[in-house]
């Protein structure tokens, strides 16, 4: 049994229509504005990276208030906003680690 591309094609088309719920002679639209809040995944990234960044600084000045003997501050604070930030960078690293292998996986994909 051989089976066509445009054959396959039509069949998929004809099931996503199926799926969508909209009438068989009507093709689907493609969506006008996929995220309404218009965020860009670049600048969602680099909001995220940025928050990670300002949670490590704080840790740090929290760090160095304890350091340099300052009583507003307490060490189990300062250990607190350190682990915050150790795990905000490890997720961060773990996502890039994701990014890097996604990308590898579709360059090595044939074209």
């Amino acid at each position: 049994m051989e089976i066509k591309a445009s054959d396959l094609y039509s069949q998929m088309q004809s099931m996503a229509t199926q799926a969508t719920g909209l009438p068989q002679d009507r093709p689907a639209q493609p969506p006008t504005e996929i995220n309404p809040s218009k965020a860009d995944f670049g600048d969602m990234l680099k909001n995220a990276i940025d928050k990670v960044n300002d949670t490590q600084q704080y840790a740090k000045s929290m760090v160095t208030a304890v350091e340099m003997g300052d009583r507003s501050v307490s060490l189990a604070e300062a250990m607190i906003a350190k682990e915050k930030s150790s795990i905000a960078f490890e997720a961060t690293v773990q996502v890039r680690n994701k990014l890097v292998e996604a990308y590898k996986e579709i360059m090595s994909m044939p074209v």
